[in-house]
């Protein structure tokens, strides 16, 4: 009998068995050591599939722009005139391209449309919207846009340039030295892909429910009464319908297999959607899927909002102004900044809350 000695115990070695998970380095894509430059979205395509196939990811986007274009924009007379002139590719408004650039810029990190002015007067005559994935940055070796570049598959025509001024191009949280925007679904790629496979195998669990697996128990191995027997039973399963068999355990018994649905598997589903919307920067109240907040909570998340959305809206008005030369204003989304007071002067013994405490830059 061999002898079972403590002292012969040895400690696992998770530290090297179990790799720590490292985050993955980045640098920008910066202008280069080169005479050019380039940059072109080479995921353009699937970051198309993924706005068009994930419910969430379009309903979390399209919201989000509305909130930031969707109550229109006010102007000077002059302006006005130009931009209700705007018709993009014939049939759109200045809103209609703006809101659709908006979007696109969140998918695939930019957007660009042409611009076409008076030759004469160099007034604003229309905008058309181009396609995001065939678009090239060009930058020259001393750090400055040089010029845009389209493929295209016209026969003999590789790509079309443009000057920088002959393209209105809007980026998506373009920081440092990078020279392209960041799409918003890099972030939240993971998220999309672990939420599909959640909802997958919660499909396939109520089906299972409504509709359980039979284990059934055949006291034959033969192939065609086996074949009959399935027939039979497909067939009246499939009608919902009733299925009459001798009551004979000697020739077939059955077993239910029941999948029961785990509360680990609703709660990281609720998980992986509350971080895709905080990482999309949309409340969960805004497209009414709040869960628990209280009022008070769910008045704060949206003066939060607020400001997010305000902030878009100055970046807008700033582009339009560089590029466009027009002066347009946005109007912000509704405030709540006097509920929230009107809330606090009821507490007693609460902290003042104070109106600059609800605009950005407030101390």
């Amino acid at each position: 009998m061999a002898l079972m000695d403590i002292g012969s115990a040895q400690a696992s070695d998770m530290t090297n068995a179990i790799k720590d998970f490292v985050v993955p380095s980045m640098n920008e894509d910066r202008v280069q050591q080169q005479k050019e430059t380039y940059y072109q979205n080479t995921k353009w395509a699937k970051q198309w599939g993924y706005f068009n196939q994930i419910a969430d990811l379009k309903s979390a986007l399209t919201l989000k722009v509305t909130w930031i274009v969707g109550k229109g924009y006010e102007a000077d007379p002059e302006t006005t005139v130009i931009l209700n002139n705007i018709r993009g590719d014939g049939k759109q408004t200045f809103e209609d391209i703006i809101y659709s650039m908006e979007i696109t810029k969140r998918i695939g990190g930019d957007a660009y449309a042409e611009i076409i002015r008076d030759p004469d007067t160099g007034e604003l005559l229309n905008l058309k919207l181009l396609n995001t994935g065939t678009m090239k940055l060009v930058y020259g070796e001393k750090g400055n846009l040089k010029e845009y570049r389209q493929t295209t598959n016209i026969k003999g025509q590789n790509e079309v340039k443009f000057k920088p001024e002959n393209i209105f191009h809007l980026s998506n949280n373009k920081i440092s030295d990078q020279i392209h925007g960041i799409s918003d679904i890099d972030a939240v790629e993971k998220y999309i892909q672990a939420d599909a496979e959640n909802f997958d195998d919660m499909k396939k669990i109520m089906h299972r429910g409504a509709r359980p697996m039979i284990l059934w128990k055949l006291k034959t191995d033969d192939t065609t009464k086996i074949a009959q027997f399935i027939s039979r039973i497909d067939a009246a399963r499939n009608l919902g319908e009733d299925m009459f068999i001798p009551d004979d355990e000697d020739i077939v018994t059955h077993e239910i297999v029941q999948v029961d649905v785990s509360a680990n598997v609703l709660a990281w589903r609720d998980t992986l959607r509350n971080s895709f919307y905080r990482t999309i920067g949309l409340p969960q109240i805004v497209p009414g899927s709040g869960g628990q907040s209280t009022e008070s909570e769910s008045k704060v998340i949206y003066l939060a909002f607020e400001q997010i959305v305000e902030k878009d809206q100055r970046y807008l008005e700033r582009q339009i102004k560089e590029q466009l030369g027009l002066n347009v204003n946005f109007l912000p989304p509704s405030t709540l900044s006097q509920d929230l007071q009107s809330d606090e002067a009821k507490d007693t013994g609460a902290l003042s809350f104070q109106p600059n405490d609800s605009q950005v830059g407030g101390i």
